[in-house]
């Protein structure tokens, strides 16, 4: 038995948010020696890949959610994560929703969690992302941004316009994260006309200070509204989209889901945008929800897409899942005679159905 199925065997006896918070303290305290305990792949050249202009050590990163608070940065830097994306940040710290509200779906590989935006505040966060020493920053950090629950739908551009301006020295890009089920009436900002006052009261500042922006979507929304999405990526010159954030799943119960039970909507949801938006290659789409093996990952490149994002899939199969993915990496460099995944890339439609050929 492998050190993180030990771990697991263990953990989930426990309390899944106790474990959690157990988890990023100990991997704060410890980064050198729990990621050595964990996995043990280098970074490849031959595996990076450049995502709106931002290079990724490897083709899959770390998806907001799971360090919030950007206390465990260095520990995930140490993994084989091509970007480490921290947050979801509000600019007021705040304790999200009531206890219990993160379960694990065990048989489904799922998660359900009704968290809240739960977080320590844009200037804890940002202490804790400027106190980091050079060696211990990953290659490339993201951070993903939220309104507060207190602040009314009307104002919410302020907070995002607060956050940018906060960030925006240490972010290598943003995420503007609108689509989280979990705080009252968020989604309802993925209305093109709530957007696009998002972005307006972002361009002043971003024109003193261009960091790549990203807009992350629901898995949720019909293909108008996906369509409003893609607009307004293109109108305001965003870096891209990400696809998706949690589902809701009324029978499981209230929250988001997560992993195996989310793959199919958050599939269809990828392969719809990559359509759309093959006319503008410059907008990158980021994929996630469901990720959970190399197979998943070259599916989606055979679509068009690059980039992809893992947070259930890392909680249930561990770094272990990222070694695997870069394994099956080199096997189709050598197969293919490709000299790196740049070149691998270059052309999706000439990628097979089968990576294993």
């Amino acid at each position: 038995m492998n050190t993180y199925n030990l771990f697991k065997n263990i953990a989930f006896k426990l309390d899944p948010e106790l474990i959690h918070e157990f988890s990023m303290k100990s991997f704060g305290l410890f980064p050198r020696a729990l990621s050595g305990l964990f996995a043990t792949e280098d970074f490849r050249q031959t595996h990076q890949i450049e995502v709106a202009g931002l290079k990724w050590s490897s083709p899959v990163g770390l998806a907001a959610g799971l360090d919030k608070n950007a206390a465990a940065i260095d520990f995930f830097s140490r993994l084989p994560f091509g970007a480490i994306e921290v947050g979801t940040v509000t600019p007021k710290a705040q304790e999200g929703n009531p206890k219990p509200r993160l379960f694990r779906l065990v048989e489904q590989e799922s998660l359900l969690n009704r968290m809240g935006f739960n977080n320590h505040g844009m200037n804890a966060v940002l202490d804790n992302i400027t106190s980091l020493e050079p060696a211990s920053r990953p290659g490339c950090l993201g951070v993903n941004l939220g309104k507060n629950k207190i602040t009314p739908a009307d104002k919410a551009a302020i907070d995002y316009q607060v956050l940018y301006k906060k960030f925006c020295d240490v972010a290598d890009y943003m995420v503007i994260n609108v689509s989280s089920p979990n705080t009252p009436g968020l989604r309802d900002l993925q209305e093109e006309s709530a957007l696009a006052e998002i972005f307006d009261a972002l361009a002043d500042v971003r024109q003193f200070k261009n960091v790549p922006l990203f807009l992350k979507v629901a898995p949720d929304l019909p293909d108008q509204g996906l369509d409003a999405c893609v607009s307004i990526a293109k109108k305001y010159k965003l870096a891209g989209l990400i696809a998706t954030n949690t589902t809701i799943i009324p029978d499981i119960g209230v929250g988001g889901v997560s992993g195996q039970l989310l793959k199919q909507k958050s599939k269809r949801v990828r392969s719809y945008l990559l359509d759309r938006l093959r006319e503008t290659p410059r907008i990158e789409l980021i994929g996630v929800g469901g990720v959970a093996s190399f197979d998943d990952v070259w599916e989606f490149w055979r679509e068009g897409g690059r980039a992809m994002q893992v947070y259930t899939g890392f909680i249930y199969k561990g770094p272990g899942l990222l070694v695997d993915i870069s394994k099956s990496i080199d096997v189709v460099l050598k197969k293919t005679n490709a000299n790196d995944l740049a070149e691998l890339l270059s052309d999706h439609k000439k990628l097979p159905a089968d990576w294993r050929m």
